[in-house]
């Protein structure tokens, strides 16, 4: 293929949505010619809600790519990951991760100095916060109009869908696909606390890990700076509680989180009491069918991020896979000149066999544990923790965790 020198098409860009997909989406747009980019922010101030996140070789590509990886300067290098189950401690898979393909050590670190090191490199300006979507209308070539909840408006030529798993742009464009998203039936309670409130507990806990129960876990990681993460998740039956269950973190009582893990060690229900009153945030899983493509309204509406693929974080690399969404978008329109059409072609034409090879993946997965569970017949504790751990990696997965997106 030859490069289009066309001049760039003048191009208003507006990206629903200031998480690590929008920011990073707009800072790889920015550097394009003639493209006058805006994020637009339902929050009154800009900040990341949950606690550690993790930083791998696909991950630590695109920061590069950005210009930001520098920047993120903190954080607990994960080279060894562990599962182990939760009532009897045994060492269920250990995970030693390889060497970087960037040299950089895959870390987990605080959400906060990943959304810190994006917003330093967007442009002044480019942010416009309060700005809660409530809808979106196609005027065909006048553009397409954005009404906030503020009573203000705008028009832009293309927009970013960048909202997350409740996506207001994707349930415009696609307005079928709210009543397929679901609630799993997961339950994820977060926090950090000082790794000095824990750390006379148990040794293990200094090393990232998942401590399993076969219908809960507690995650435990240090994330750098003296902090420590805890991320418990237990089941809650769809039919019963999914009206009450939020995407976005809501503060729980400590009593309510502890009462699902009553079965683990002394040491598991120690760290959990050690959480200071006020300090869980409540979170639950939501979930929807593979998109049949990630743009709309004549290529000039896309998805990024969460909003294009309903997976629930079940890769643990979502802010990842967003900011790969954002950098390829900026590649493809520099490429076709800010042509709209061919540009959000081929970036569907890069992205959607990705993203469907990840559902396939799941769906092989769940059958295959399924399998092992009903081969067994009758699988005791032990049996059934051991049957629901899946490694976050490996050769099979190398396409995602050391993917290089350029």
């Amino acid at each position: 293929m030859t490069v289009d020198i066309t001049a760039p098409t003048p191009l208003r860009i507006a990206i629903v949505g200031g998480g690590p997909g929008g920011l990073g989406t707009a800072i790889a747009l920015q550097k394009i010619p003639n493209a006058e980019v805006t994020i637009y922010e339902q929050a009154t101030v800009l900040r990341e809600v949950g606690a550690g996140i993790s930083i791998g070789a696909n991950s630590w590509k695109v920061l590069e790519l950005l210009g930001v990886a520098d920047r993120v300067d903190t954080g607990h290098e994960t080279w060894t990951v562990l599962n182990l189950n939760g009532r009897s401690g045994e060492e269920v898979h250990r995970r030693e991760k390889p060497q970087s393909t960037t040299g950089r050590p895959p870390v987990r670190t605080q959400r906060t100095k990943l959304q810190s090191a994006l917003l330093s490199a967007v442009k002044p300006g480019t942010i416009k916060l309060s700005k809660k979507l409530i809808k979106m209308e196609d005027h065909g070539a006048s553009g397409i109009s954005l009404t906030f909840k503020d009573g203000t408006s705008t028009t832009a030529d293309l927009v970013v869908g960048a909202d997350g798993i409740r996506s207001l742009v994707r349930d415009t464009a696609f307005p079928s696909y709210p009543d397929t998203l679901k609630f799993t039936g997961t339950t994820i309670w977060r926090t950090l606390l000082p790794w000095s409130a824990v750390s006379d507990l148990d040794p293990r806990f200094g090393t990232t890990a998942w401590w399993h129960t076969p219908t809960t876990h507690v995650y435990f990681s240090p994330v750098g700076e003296g902090l420590w993460e805890i991320a418990a998740r237990a089941w809650h039956d769809p039919a019963v509680h999914s009206a009450s269950k939020v995407s976005w973190g809501v503060p729980v009582a400590n009593e309510h989180v502890e009462s699902h893990f009553t079965e683990y060690l002394p040491q598991i229900r120690s760290a959990l009491a050690r959480v200071p009153p006020g300090g869980w945030r409540e979170f639950a899983a939501f979930a929807g069918p593979e998109m049949p493509t990630l743009t709309a309204w004549s290529n000039r509406v896309v998805l990024v991020g969460d909003s294009s693929h309903a997976l629930s974080g079940a890769f643990g690399s979502g802010a990842g896979f967003a900011m790969e969404d954002g950098w390829v978008l900026a590649q493809a329109l520099a490429y076709y000149a800010n042509d709209v059409s061919r540009a959000l072609a081929l970036f569907n034409e890069i992205r959607l066999p990705y993203y469907a090879k990840m559902y396939q993946y799941l769906g092989s997965e769940a059958t295959r544990r399924a399998k092992k569970l009903e081969d067994i017949g009758n699988p005791s504790f032990d049996e059934r923790v051991r049957g629901k751990v899946v490694s976050d990696g490996g050769g099979k997965l190398d396409w995602i965790y050391q993917n290089d997106i350029e």
